[in-house]
C-alpha cells in the first residue's frame, strides 16, 4: 500500500513539473488539461508517461542514481550529442538532473518490430543499416562516454553463470564447467577486441527504432552507449531477440553491410568469412548476456515476460557455438547439461522451432 501511495506521489510531482514546463514553453501547448498516460516500461527502471501535448511529448522518470546511464542529465547529454552529429535521437525539451525528470519527443507508438514484415523488411532494415552506418562514421575523437573494455564484456557474460545457470536453473557448476566457461568467455570478449571499434549503440533492434511514416527510423533506449566492436549493433538488429530471419538473409544483409562499411572507410578491407566471425562471436557475447539479463528481469524485477523470448536466444547461441571449434564444447555441454533442465520450466517452448 505504501508503495502505491509513493508511486501516487511521485507521478503527481513529475505532473506538476510537466505542467510547469509547458508553461514556461512557447513550443509546447494542450488543447485541454494535461495528463501523463503510463506507457509499458523498458528493461530498465524508467517510467514513462505520454504527455496530451502538442507536439506529442514523453515524461520520463526514473530512479537516483551515481551518475549511470539512468541519470536525466547523461541521457539528456547524449540525446544532444547524437543529434548533433544527425542521428534521429529525440529531442530533450527539459531535464531535471536532480529528480532525475525528463520531457522528451515522443515518435509514436509504433515500433519496427510492430511494423516489420516479409513484404517491408528489405526497405525497414535498409534505413536502420544506413543510420548504424551514420552512427559508426562518428569519431572516436568527439565520443567521450565508456568503452567497451575486456573487463566489461567479461563482466556482461558473468551475468550467464550467476542469474541463468545459478538462480534460475539452481545448477552448481563443477570445477571443470567453470573452466569452461572461462575459456569461452575469454574467446569470445578477445574477438570481440579484436574487432575495429567504432560508435556501438548496444542494443539497436527492432524495439529500440521507432517507425516514422517516410521519415528514418527514431533511435531510443541509447544511454548504454560505448566506444566497442564494430559487428555489435549490426548482430543486435539482425538476431534480434525478439524476430529471427532466416540464415541466408541474415548472411546477406551481413554480407551487403560488410560492403558498405568497407566503402565508407569505417572498417579496412577484411574477408567476408572474418567478417561473418566478427558477427557470430559477439552475437554469441551478447545472447549469453542477454540468458542472464533476462532471467534477472524475471527474478529480481518482476518482469516475467522477458523468459518467452529465451528459446529464440537459446536457438540463436547453439547455432552459433557448435559452429566454432573454441565453443563446440559449450554447445554440446549446454545441450547435455542445461538443456534437460530448462525443458522443464513452465515458459520453455522448443527452442529448434523459436522464431519460426
Amino acid at each position: 500500500m505504501l508503495g502505491g501511495l509513493n508511486m501516487s506521489l511521485d507521478k503527481q510531482a513529475l505532473q506538476q513539473w510537466v505542467s510547469t514546463q509547458i508553461e514556461d514553453s512557447p513550443l509546447i501547448c494542450c488543447a485541454s488539461q494535461m495528463y501523463l498516460s503510463p506507457l509499458a516500461g523498458d528493461a530498465g527502471f524508467r517510467q514513462y508517461f505520454r504527455v496530451n501535448s502538442t507536439p506529442p511529448l514523453l515524461a520520463v522518470m526514473a530512479p537516483k542514481t551515481d551518475g549511470t546511464s539512468e541519470s536525466a542529465g547523461y541521457f539528456s547529454d547524449l540525446s544532444d550529442f547524437l543529434r548533433s552529429q544527425d542521428i534521429p535521437a529525440p529531442l530533450v525539451f527539459a531535464c531535471d538532473q536532480e529528480r532525475n525528470y525528463l520531457l522528451i519527443e515522443n515518435f509514436g507508438e509504433f515500433s519496427l518490430f510492430d511494423k516489420i514484415s516479409v513484404n517491408n523488411v528489405e526497405s525497414l532494415y535498409g534505413d536502420a543499416l544506413q543510420t548504424l552506418l551514420h552512427l559508426q562514421q562518428i569519431p572516436h575523437s568527439i565520443f567521450k562516454w565508456s568503452v567497451y573494455t575486456g573487463d566489461l564484456l567479461l563482466q556482461e557474460m558473468e551475468l550467464l553463470r550467476q542469474w541463468f545457470i545459478g538462480k534460475l536453473l539452481g545448477y552448481s557448476l563443477s570445477q571443470q564447467e567453470n573452466q569452461l566457461l572461462n575459456r569461452v568467455f575469454a574467446f569470445l570478449s578477445e574477438q570481440a577486441i579484436s574487432q575495429p571499434q567504432v560508435l556501438v549503440h548496444r542494443d539497436y533492434h527492432s524495439r529500440n527504432l521507432m517507425y516514422r511514416e517516410g521519415q528514418p527510423s527514431g533511435v531510443i533506449d541509447f544511454q548504454d552507449a560505448v566506444w566497442g566492436p564494430v559487428t555489435y549493433d549490426l548482430a543486435s538488429l539482425l538476431r534480434d531477440c525478439y524476430i529471427r530471419w532466416t540464415p541466408k538473409q541474415v548472411r546477406h544483409w551481413v554480407l551487403k553491410y560488410r560492403n558498405m562499411a568497407c566503402a565508407r572507410g569505417i572498417i579496412a578491407e577484411v574477408s567476408e568469412e572474418q567478417f561473418i566471425q566478427w558477427f557470430d562471436t559477439i552475437g554469441l557475447q551478447r545472447h549469453l548476456k542477454v540468458l542472464g539479463i533476462f532471467t534477472r528481469l524475471s527474478l529480481r524485477d518482476g518482469k516475467h515476460g522477458y523468459l518467452q523470448d529465451l528459446p529464440l536466444v537459446i536457438r540463436y547461441s547453439l547455432e552459433v557455438a557448435e559452429n566454432y571449434p573454441q565453443t563446440q564444447a559449450f554447445s554440446q555441454w549446454f545441450k547435455e547439461v542445461l538443456l534437460p533442465r530448462v525443458e522443464k520450466l513452465p515458459w520453455y517452448t522448443p527452442y529448434q522451432l523459436a522464431g519460426s
